[in-house]
């Protein structure tokens, strides 16, 4: 059985705490172990990656913990990956031309 987690009721991304093939049936747990959903993957997805719980559109926050951790650049169904190929950071933002930062 694959398993996510998601910290917050708010969440709109989970945690996987299993790698996951695309078009498999994902379990979203709460932090107490309840099960709150299922979704399946719309792609390969490693364990300790986010996995988006309903679309998100261009622009929508991403929110883990109850925090928004990011911001969409570009539309994102339930079910995708979601990482720094799809959303932003709000957090910080490194120059590319930062110390250390090779391109």
């Amino acid at each position: 059985m694959k398993r996510a987690i998601m910290l917050n009721s708010e969440d709109t991304v989970a945690t996987l705490l299993n790698h996951a093939e695309a078009g498999e049936s994902v379990h979203i747990l709460t932090a107490e172990g309840k099960e709150t959903k299922t979704i399946k993957v719309g792609e390969s997805i490693s364990m300790g990656h986010k996995v988006a719980l309903l679309p998100l559109k261009k622009g929508d926050k991403v929110i883990k913990y109850g925090a928004v951790i990011g911001q969409a650049t570009r539309d994102i169904r339930a079910g995708d990956h979601v990482h720094v190929h799809n959303m932003k950071s709000l957090r910080l933002t490194i120059p590319l031309n930062a110390p250390g930062n090779h391109q």
